[in-house]
């Protein structure tokens, strides 16, 4: 088939390289020229694993390649996917649409009768109708469908959540869009995939309900994690024991600084913004507490690295490990470990920031912070090291060689991820959200300074505080079950 993606960011880049693997003839279309050119120069704006070996493939094989005109774009395609973004509004929680809106403008005065529009974009409820109005509207000759087919990419996991994803969901109001569609996923609903054949009202509000539940639930073990805090419990071993209930599961159940990116945070708003327009906003009045707690945990986490520096961070330097919103991504939008290291700065330390692959993002967003590159770098004579995005880099660090490099041996895992019984074991003074506090096994004074390259160390089970059977409890009890 024939198919065109307007919008090349991340999730129409990686849908066009992926749709072209599986063997249609696709065309990217954008208004960036730089970003057509480096895409068609095999050159990825952003990082993805995976992603540029199947850019390279099909650009190779002919069957992807990109354009900056959607008249072009129009006459070649018989499906059209609108992936461009929907951020939050400046004015309020609503997601913005311009980008959608001009996609439809772009395309309308040009589509071919028997075309199908299909929206990928997270948009809220109702804007497939609004949409199918608007082409009425621009091209009232035109026989063309609208459907929506939402994305539920993970960063770090994109072109395998593309080509193998746990479900299909397509809503359609014509059995020939919805026939198109089965068409167009063939090679992937081969393989078992299943495909959720809907209305596109519901599949628009499949992506925010589920981004909206998985936020709940970061948020719900958060909040457990400050009753933790107060009770001397732990909310690792809390956390392990919900998740072998069945009906709550262990993923995303994972207790630390919070959520962040360009999904969760600005879906759950939009979502709220929606349900007051519909006059529906009791229903979900919960998320501004999901929104509410997440937030906090930024704060929580620059208070105890506050009380970690003595109570003041003037005059501190506070190494960073970790910019990016989540692992094996350089997306740095609403990156909580961001956050974190600005309002430490502004808050009076010297911060050193360190991250695998989201340094340039990092510095274009927050350019007054200082950027290491390398751990022994960042670390270098810091009263406090802040571990923040759960990178594996950072989980294999031998904390008996990073010791001498530091000024004072205390690092604050605020993703609890870290061994931290090894780091005690190598003399650090440890502290995680939701965790009891344990004395280091050796020396925890200030070390002289020295530069050895850390290297790799092993992991060894964490432990379970004195109250957290209670906890467990507590927290069943309050989800209601």
């Amino acid at each position: 088939m024939r198919l065109t993606v307007f919008g090349t960011g991340y999730l129409g880049a990686v849908h066009a390289a992926c749709m072209a693997d599986i063997g249609h003839e696709v065309v990217g279309v954008d208004v960036d020229e730089e970003k057509i050119a480096s895409l068609a120069g095999c050159r990825p704006p952003f990082y993805e694993p995976g992603f540029q070996e199947t850019l390279v493939r099909t650009l190779d094989s002919g069957r992807l390649r990109f354009t900056t005109s959607p008249a072009a774009a129009a006459q070649f395609g018989d499906v059209h996917f609108i992936c461009v973004g929907t951020p939050q509004r400046t004015d309020s929680f609503g997601a913005d649409l311009r980008g959608v809106d001009a996609v439809v403008d772009a395309l309308a005065p040009h589509l071919r009768p028997g075309g199908l529009i299909v929206g990928k974009s997270t948009v809220p409820v109702g804007t497939a109708c609004r949409i199918a109005r608007r082409i009425r509207t621009l091209r009232p000759a035109a026989d063309v469908d609208v459907a929506w087919n939402p994305e539920f990419l993970r960063e770090g996991f994109a072109v395998q959540d593309t080509l193998r994803p746990h479900r299909l969901v397509v809503g359609t109001e014509s059995s020939r869009a919805d026939l198109t569609m089965r068409r167009l996923y063939a090679p992937i609903l081969r393989a078992g995939v299943p495909f959720i054949s809907t209305d596109p009202a519901t599949a628009e509000l499949v992506k925010m309900a589920a981004n909206s539940f998985l936020a709940a639930k970061i948020s719900f073990i958060n909040a457990m994690a400050e009753v933790c805090d107060a009770t001397g419990a732990d909310v690792m071993t809390l956390a392990e024991a919900l998740g072998c209930d069945p009906r709550i599961g262990r993923r995303f159940l994972s207790p630390g600084l919070g959520f962040g990116g360009g999904c969760l945070p600005k879906d759950i708003r939009a979502l709220t913004a929606r349900a007051e327009e519909l006059g529906v906003d009791q229903a979900v009045s919960f998320l501004h507490h999901v929104d509410a707690i997440n937030t906090r945990q930024r704060l929580r986490t620059v208070d105890l690295a506050r009380q970690l520096v003595g109570g003041s961070f003037s005059g501190r330097h506070v190494a960073v490990l970790g910019a990016a919103f989540k692992p094996n991504s350089d997306d740095v939008r609403d990156s909580p470990a961001l956050d974190v290291a600005a309002r430490i700065q502004r808050d009076g330390a010297q911060v050193w920031v360190h991250d695998p692959v989201a340094i340039d993002n990092a510095k274009n967003a927050q350019p007054s912070l200082e950027f290491a590159a390398d751990v022994s770098q960042a670390c270098h004579g810091a009263d406090l090291v802040l571990h923040l995005t759960e990178w594996q880099q950072y989980e294999r660090i031998d904390p008996a060689r990073l010791a001498p490099v530091v000024r004072t041996p205390t690092v604050l895992d605020a993703r609890n991820t870290l061994d931290l019984e090894l780091w005690r074991s190598a003399g650090w003074t440890t502290r995680a959200l939701g965790r009891p506090e344990a004395a280091p096994h050796g020396p925890a004074e200030s070390r002289p300074l020295r530069s050895p390259a850390p290297s790799v160390g092993g992991l060894s089970p964490a432990g379970e505080g004195p109250d957290t059977a209670e906890l467990v409890a507590y927290a069943r009890s309050a989800r209601g079950l």
